[in-house]
């Protein structure tokens, strides 16, 4: 009885396994966001001609207001520095582009930003405040730069330069490339876990045009847009 009880043990373990390497990412299948599935808390978010989408703004905050996995992934052109520069709230001037995830409100997610000036790096940033869910209430408060396990160097972005930036969490398992290969690698930390919202966009003082996917929601969960947010209280 015990040996026939550890074999079916042994065998469940090894079903799990299977399933764990035939999904190691858990984001689905990636699919085109168009303009109409974005949320813009802050700035704006045209099309162009080509039916691409675009940034002219200083400041711009956005996210995917439909059932998605936590896999955003943007082909860009970046076009260089806007016409009028924004400062950030702790009073720097940074030129950046970058991903969110778990996006839970403006005081508790996770960024993957691909800074372009002064300095270009991949910064990997998780902004938590428990209790608190509007930018009057955070602020630029709760800010924590993670250190990766495994990073590379990211390319020096020029005006005309053409990329394809592409965030995927697993769990508290994080995982930026840039042209498919990888940039950052690392935990975000059990905390940020706790975090339920969508994917997003956010830049800095940049001009660019992009195509943007996401990754269908895995598992059974009802298709659903969520309600936007936008103005102050929403933007981070």
């Amino acid at each position: 009885m015990k040996t026939l009880a550890k074999r079916f043990l042994t065998q469940g373990l090894l079903f799990a396994a299977f399933l764990g390497v035939a999904h190691p990412q858990g984001v689905g299948k990636k699919f085109v966001v168009g303009r109409a599935r974005l949320c813009v808390t802050e700035g704006a978010i045209d099309k162009t001609a080509g039916d691409r989408l675009s940034v002219n703004v200083p400041k711009m905050r956005a996210y995917v207001n439909t059932s998605v996995s936590q896999l955003v992934e943007v082909h860009f052109t970046y076009l260089g520095g806007t016409a009028q520069e924004s400062r950030l709230a702790s009073g720097q001037t940074r030129r950046q582009f970058g991903l969110k995830l778990r996006a839970q409100d403006p005081c508790n997610l996770v960024y993957a930003m691909w800074r372009i000036e002064p300095e270009s790096k991949l910064v990997v940033s998780v902004k938590r405040n428990p209790g608190e869910h509007t930018s009057a209430e955070c602020g630029n408060r709760g800010y924590q730069n993670i250190k990766p396990r495994h990073a590379a160097a990211v390319p020096f972005l020029r005006p005309g330069d053409t990329h394809t930036l592409r965030g995927e969490m697993n769990g508290e398992e994080l995982r930026v490339f840039i042209d498919d290969a990888e940039v950052w690698e690392g935990s975000v930390g059990q905390e940020a876990i706790g975090f339920e919202g969508p994917v997003g966009i956010r830049s800095d003082n940049a001009r660019l045009e992009f195509d943007l996917k996401a990754g269908e929601f895995v598992g059974i969960h009802p298709d659903h847009e969520t309600a936007c947010k936008s103005g102050a209280e929403a933007s981070e």
